[in-house]
């Protein structure tokens, strides 16, 4: 058994770096599909929002299938149609068939994207010690696969429906050879009539209202997320005046901080608890973010992000494995109401600091997400329940069986 969970942490880790590398080769090649398509960046914001919208049908489907067929029979399907789809927005000749390539692979990848976290769920459950962020680090390290692989595929002369094709051929092989060690989904226990009536009844029953909790905690995270992913260097840039070349690694910074945070957090989490994660990463990232919101010095802006994508590292797995916790039975399609939530968040994030910038200096715009991690912070007990709730059923499995004497 220790064997076979080695080679289901190890297949889960290469499927969320799979996803990164997927979703990276698509980000790599916007800028040549756009310009072949002949689209404005307006037009092209507006065919992103068509990306998550697919994205998030296919989480709200993968979910539930995950908890009816497995984690583990979802995830290799979700990983070969998210392959297999890659090069369907580089052969799109026009507009319209863009937008439909893009909703497309947004679906498949969104079935990539919580089947991979529910397995996670199920992986960090059994090995009974936190492991979730270290599966997230992995995601950022096949993005930045993905970008060495773009500049290798662009310099050899490739176009992007070659480029994307040979990405998407080697993902189809990767999530097959290693959908073989993924964990198996212990099979539901026999019910009785009874107890069949109540499960039935127990589906048409509402999730938590603490869901919904951890699905908005989520949205405000990956708002913040999305915020820096797109304005960063773009702050550099225009209020602080900073060269493009030098404005380039704001993002560099705070990305490669977030990777090291997340390699980081288990062992925090592990030692201190996910609400310690959670409260004081977001504090952390609220410090951050002020710092680049009033700092008129490149030095302490680099300084900023980078304690921007710290904090904000632990925040989403930490609340991705308190969802699968809830409600083990239903942790497919609970994560992809938290995921689908936070997805939205993400790519909402830029839109909104880019219209707060019709009102405020973008500095000042960034004030929002000090605001949303403070809140994030301050409702970081919402962890403590499902923390103490894990590790009282983890002491109580290992109690030994109460004899009844006659």
């Amino acid at each position: 058994m220790e064997r076979s969970l080695r080679c289901a942490r190890v297949a889960n880790f290469v499927y969320f770096a799979l996803c990164g590398s997927l979703i990276g080769t698509w980000v790599v090649h916007i800028p040549v599909i756009e310009e072949r398509v002949g689209i404005s960046h307006a037009t092209l914001g507006s065919l992103l929002v068509l990306l998550g919208l697919g994205a998030f049908i296919g989480m709200q489907v993968a979910g539930r299938l995950a908890d009816r067929l497995g984690a583990h029979v979802v995830l290799p399907i979700g990983g070969v149609l998210s392959s297999a789809t890659l090069v369907l927005p580089g052969l799109s000749p026009d507009l319209w068939m863009l937008a439909g390539a893009l909703l497309v692979f947004g679906f498949c990848n969104g079935c990539l994207d919580v089947s991979m976290n529910a397995h996670a769920v199920h992986v960090e459950k059994t090995y009974n010690r936190p492991i979730m962020s270290a599966f997230h680090a992995m995601f950022s390290v096949g993005g930045v696969i993905a970008s060495l692989v773009g500049a290798g595929t662009a310099s050899a002369g490739m176009s992007p429906p070659v480029g994307m094709a040979a990405v998407g051929a080697a993902g189809i092989v990767t999530a097959l050879v290693s959908a073989r060690a993924l964990l198996p989904t212990a099979p539901p226990p026999a019910t009785t009539a009874a107890d069949g009536e109540q499960a039935r009844a127990g589906k048409r029953r509402k999730p938590p209202g603490r869901i919904w909790i951890l699905a908005v905690l989520a949205a405000m995270v990956m708002l913040a997320e999305g915020a820096a992913n797109d304005w960063s260097a773009l702050h550099l840039k225009d209020i602080l005046g900073a060269p493009a070349s030098t404005a380039a690694f704001a993002y560099g910074t705070y990305a490669a901080a977030m990777t090291t945070g997340r390699l980081l957090a288990d062992r925090i989490s592990g030692r201190f608890g996910p609400m310690a994660v959670l409260r004081y990463g977001a504090v952390a990232a609220a410090v951050g973010i002020t710092i680049v919101s009033v700092t008129p010095w490149i030095w302490a802006a680099f300084a900023g992000w980078a304690l921007f994508g710290l904090g904000l590292s632990g925040c989403v797995p930490q609340l991705y494995s308190a969802t699968g916790r809830v409600d083990p039975s239903a942790a497919g399609a609970n994560v992809s109401r938290v995921a689908g939530l936070g997805y939205l968040g993400m790519l909402s994030g830029p839109a909104v600091i880019g219209w707060l910038t019709h009102l405020v200096p973008l500095n000042h715009a960034f004030l929002l997400l000090t605001l949303l991690c403070a809140i994030a912070a301050t409702a970081a007990g919402v962890l403590r329940t499902g923390s103490g709730c894990t590790r009282e059923v983890a002491r109580s499995s290992h109690r030994p069986p109460v004899r009844h004497d006659p």
